[in-house]
């Protein structure tokens, strides 16, 4: 391939695979270049700002509803008008941006396809840069695929999902391409390169450029992302508001800011998600250091009880007060092969968690397999045979504080404590071999399955807390389960399949995250450091 010629101030240190610089043009470059110098600056300071608010719940402070932000909760407006190809979400299927499982997601049936540049990729620079190559492809019409050892052809058919992209969050970098010898935001580079190559192509088929946000903290960070929407449309000549997103509400001091992260980007938000592993890790994380919040075994804290079911109906009622969509969580099992008893389960499972769902008002949902698109959608279906529950207003719906801080009832047990070791571990041996979706024990995992492994051990050891049958969790016992639990995956893998993999690294990386003095931010920025 020829070799790049990057605007001044721009270096790509990322490999130059094929077809690499129909993404890194020099004007796609000085675009994310010029979002880069404008928002950095601001994008750090709201990082630091977290920094700050974590430390003051460290001291024991709970997150509450703003005081200075009152008035916009108790005012009356609405977001922008909605696009019609996002009026109907009521199935949504999410995945890594590989070539096949973007074809296969955009074939599956659901309305939507989230392409995950966050925590389902590993950001390994080929799978960001292959990605982007791909959802390029898909807008001009030329994303094909051929497996190369079954032979099987694989094409996009009539009517595909919406799609919709999700870049990384705000306090990851893209170490490969440095701005004026600063590390580029993640968030930046995915948004910008996607946004650039695409939106006019997107617009142009009847769609438009659609994105999912993770992890905002407070609606500050949503302000900025309005301003960077602002700042790009102008850049491209796209009308202000062209650019539609949904934010998750995964991290807990979202949750009490709702409302305010809606205001911010009311001309340009579709709805809110809930992101509801990685909200589970965040309300350990902000809470980590308060005895009062250590939570049961991650099997007991479910969506239909406690902070986790006052969440879900406060974003239902927050959302369509303001005209949004209040999109449900993700269904993470997969089928189960050779045990027609346990696969009938896992579906029932589905089944019941979508008619919470659909029961309570949300607007659609989220699943991670194909085969689950049939039944979440009939569920939709069946309770929600409008294109969306907007009218559904939850008036009766009354959340405080004290709800979305209240901790699930439960055990906490040694197997809890033992299967954390196992998923833990596989999920980031599998991350630095470049995979960020990971089939473990009949669910598809991302990195938040990893956080939430970590983060409850980590807790539990800080506290010494007792587990059923007597035994104290601490960096003994910690360090007594490794081997054992290692040992019982090299056996569930095969000592092969065991030994060619990253099982060293992975262990130690999840050793050191467990058992560290400060609880880490997220365990993919130190991780980010072993990826090519």
């Amino acid at each position: 391939m020829s070799s790049l010629t990057p605007p001044a101030g721009v270096v790509v240190k990322g490999a130059l695979a094929a077809r690499y610089d129909e993404i890194l043009t020099p004007e796609a470059l000085a675009f994310v270049a010029e979002l880069h110098r404008r928002f950095n600056e601001t994008r750090k300071r709201l990082l630091a700002l977290r920094v700050e608010r974590q430390k003051r719940f460290d001291g024991g402070e709970t997150p509450d509803f703003l005081a200075e932000t009152r008035h916009i909760r108790e005012g009356d407006w609405t977001v922008a008008p909605i696009p019609a190809d996002l009026q109907d979400r009521r199935v949504e299927i999410t995945g890594p941006v590989d070539r096949k499982m973007i074809i296969n997601a955009l074939n599956s049936g659901a309305k939507v396809f989230m392409a995950d540049f966050e925590d389902a990729s590993s950001p390994v620079w080929s799978n960001m840069m292959d990605g982007q190559l791909n959802l390029k492809d898909r807008w001009a019409g030329t994303i094909d695929f051929t497996d190369p050892v079954s032979g099987k052809a694989y094409a996009i058919k009539d009517k595909p999902a919406v799609l919709i992209i999700r870049p990384r969050g705000w306090h990851l970098p893209e170490r490969h391409i440095l701005i004026d010898g600063e590390e580029a935001s993640g968030s930046l580079v995915d948004f910008g390169l996607y946004l650039f190559h695409n939106a006019k192509a997107a617009l142009a088929q009847g769609s438009g450029p659609y994105f999912y946000l993770p992890k905002l903290e407070s609606h500050l960070e949503a302000r900025l992302w309005n301003d960077v929407f602002v700042a790009a449309q102008d850049a491209l000549g796209l009308k202000r508001g062209t650019i539609k997103v949904t934010v998750l509400i995964e991290t807990l001091p979202a949750a009490f800011e709702m409302d305010e992260i809606l205001y911010e980007l009311r001309e340009h938000i579709a709805g809110l998600n809930c992101g509801r592993w990685d909200y589970i890790f965040s309300f350990i994380k902000k809470l980590a250091r308060n005895k009062a919040y250590v939570l049961p075994d991650r099997s007991q804290v479910v969506m239909s009880k406690a902070f986790l079911r006052a969440y879900s109906l406060l974003l239902i009622k927050t959302c369509h007060r303001r005209g949004a969509f209040a999109m449900g969580g993700m269904a993470a099992q997969i089928p189960v092969k050779n045990n027609p008893e346990a696969n009938a389960a896992a579906f029932a499972k589905v089944k019941a968690d979508k008619e919470r769902e659909a029961g309570d008002g949300h607007d659609g949902t989220w699943v991670a397999h194909p085969d689950l698109v049939p039944v979440a959608m009939e569920v939709f279906d069946r309770l929600m045979p409008q294109p969306n529950q907007l009218g559904k207003l939850r008036e009766d719906v009354q959340v405080g504080r004290e709800n979305l801080l209240e901790v699930h009832e439960g055990t906490r047990t040694e197997e809890g404590f033992r299967e954390n070791i196992r998923v833990g571990v596989q999920y980031i041996e599998a991350w630095l071999r470049g995979r960020g979706a990971v089939p473990i024990y009949n669910m598809m995992e991302d990195a938040a399955t990893a956080e939430i492994s970590r983060a409850q051990i980590w807790q539990f050891v800080q506290y010494g807390v007792t587990l059923e049958g007597g035994v104290t969790a601490d960096a003994a016992l910690f360090r007594r389960c490794l081997p054992q639990e290692m040992e019982r995956v090299r056996g569930e893998l095969g000592a092969e399949a065991y030994d060619k993999g990253r099982f060293p690294e992975a262990i130690a990386l999840f050793e050191a995250l467990s058992l560290a003095p400060r609880f880490e931010e997220f365990l993919t920025v130190p991780a980010y450091a072993k990826l090519a």
